[in-house]
């Protein structure tokens, strides 16, 4: 009790003060280290990748970031992983809706699952993926055979691989939100004469909609560097099923390393500018879901 009373003493004098608390004191400490830790791990490579690019002349910088095979890369990359991201808000969101909202044997287990493209290795992902959906695999021949849909060793592929990858980002996103999500709303919206439409669109999917968004920036910045579970299921079939990651790992084999740290330069600057826009539209979500 006497320890309380002293330390009650000791807080006192500050607080009359108005001096601010705080449990763990040494805030320009905290923010050195901060931007050390970051201009080491982020600043200093990335920094070095522009470096490198420099060494290149611009005829030769856009001879190598233009040419017809790495633009085709580029589609096929950026293309899937926004078409990946896309499904993964849609399915994701369900997936997390169903999580929170319902009871039913199993749960904690399809919870589980939910975090397996996390913990497993990319190239077991790939591996698997494509044993799955090549002609002869579980699902391919089926698909393949019935459907006269080809999976494996296409763009398809790389779609799903992708799909696989991205879609913990979603679900843990917005799982926290809709727990935190106030059912008393609803139950007032549906007290109102709101159908099951009504209460979503303008009850529900406002409340998740910077969550949903946030969801996709992570899942599509996820996608566009994969390689380990892409490689397997796409073929790597020039002007068809090569992704970007692919060319810079092929530059550097062959020594090229200003041609790699180019295409590299050229990826960062799109993702940057798509997550730019999409951090953008997610402050507007939010700030009109606030008002």
């Amino acid at each position: 009790m006497s320890a309380v009373v002293a330390a009650s003493a000791a807080i006192a004098p500050a607080a009359k003060r108005g001096a601010p608390f705080r449990v763990m004191p040494g805030f320009r400490l905290s923010l050195g280290f901060t931007v050390f830790y970051l201009t080491l791990i982020v600043l200093i490579p990335l920094s070095a990748v522009f470096l490198k690019t420099f060494t290149l002349t611009w005829d030769a910088f856009w001879t190598t970031v233009t040419s017809a095979r790495v633009m085709a890369s580029y589609k096929l990359t950026f293309g899937a992983s926004l078409i990946g991201a896309f499904i993964n808000v849609i399915f994701g969101g369900i997936v997390a809706w169903v999580l929170v909202r319902y009871e039913f044997p199993g749960k904690r287990i399809i919870d589980a699952l939910v975090d397996l493209p996390f913990a497993l290795p990319t190239a077991v992902a790939g591996i698997t993926l494509t044993a799955l959906y090549s002609a002869n695999g579980w699902l391919g021949q089926f698909i393949e055979g019935y459907l006269g849909i080809k999976v494996a060793f296409t763009p398809l592929g790389v779609v799903i691989a992708l799909t696989f990858i991205g879609l913990p980002f979603v679900v843990r996103t917005v799982q926290p939100v809709l727990e935190d999500a106030e059912r008393e709303l609803e139950e007032a919206a549906a007290s109102l004469g709101a159908n099951a439409w009504q209460t979503f669109s303008r009850v529900v999917f406002p409340t998740i909609l910077p969550s949903l968004m946030t969801g996709f920036a992570l899942a599509f910045a996820r996608a566009t560097g994969e390689y380990g579970s892409v490689i397997f299921i796409a073929g790597n079939m020039p002007m068809v099923s090569e992704i970007t990651p692919l060319f810079i790992i092929t530059k550097l084999e062959q020594y090229d390393y200003a041609g790699a740290t180019a295409i590299a330069v050229v990826m960062l600057v799109v993702s940057f500018i798509l997550l730019l826009a999409i951090n953008l539209l997610q402050a507007w979500a939010r700030g009109k879901s606030d008002k």
